[in-house]
């Protein structure tokens, strides 16, 4: 059912948020809350309108077979269960078969799943099937690091817990030698970067 032009759900949620919590939405330093909120979940939920596979672009025909890897992609997510953030980098690697892809469309492969309502462990999984369905490679590697807002902000408080997701595809399932390269080309990465 389409939304008619003047309702505005997420900018009605927040004002009512507001006045449950105590506050007073009218307020000088609350009144414009609502919209910004509104135009913040624009922004952070924009992976659902991106077609993932579409975030891959071209792809180019190579003579090269050896192991791509792209290291450190930072992302920011936001935790389905209770809709804070949580944010990281992520590892990616894959044996092309003959064809490749541009620099730029594996971050943008990420960005379209991390902006939407996720968990770790899915995301991870979908960046690799999704590399694996279009590039066609041998095999696909996919390591998630990051840390989430809510165990450091709420609950148990844990402000030095880093969750850890792989998926590991292809060649990289299936040949021990080719995950301790990549696995080998990604550790020094964690010496040169934090997370963001």
């Amino acid at each position: 059912m389409p939304v008619v032009e003047d309702e505005r759900p997420i900018v009605d949620a927040v004002r009512a948020i507001l006045v449950a919590i105590g506050e007073d939405p009218a307020r000088e330093g609350l009144a414009d809350t609502p919209g910004r909120v509104e135009r913040q979940w624009a922004e952070l939920t924009s992976g659902y309108s991106a077609d993932p596979a579409i975030s891959l672009g071209t792809t180019f025909e190579v003579d090269y077979d050896e192991m791509v890897v792209v290291r450190d992609i930072a992302f920011y997510s936001l935790c389905e269960h209770h809709l804070l953030p949580f944010h990281g980098r992520v590892q990616v690697g894959y044996l092309p078969r003959g064809r490749v892809v541009g620099l730029s469309k594996i971050p943008r492969l990420v960005e379209a799943f991390a902006h939407r309502l996720q968990v770790q462990e899915r995301m991870t999984q979908q960046i690799a099937e999704t590399l694996m369905t279009h590039l066609d490679p041998k095999g696909v590697a996919v390591v998630v690091e990051a840390a989430h807002l809510c165990t450091m902000m709420r609950g148990v408080r844990q402000q030095e817990a880093v969750m850890i997701t792989s998926a590991m595809l292809g060649t990289f399932r299936s040949d021990a030698r080719t995950r301790s390269e990549f696995l080998t080309l990604i550790s020094s990465s964690r010496s040169t970067a934090s997370l963001p």
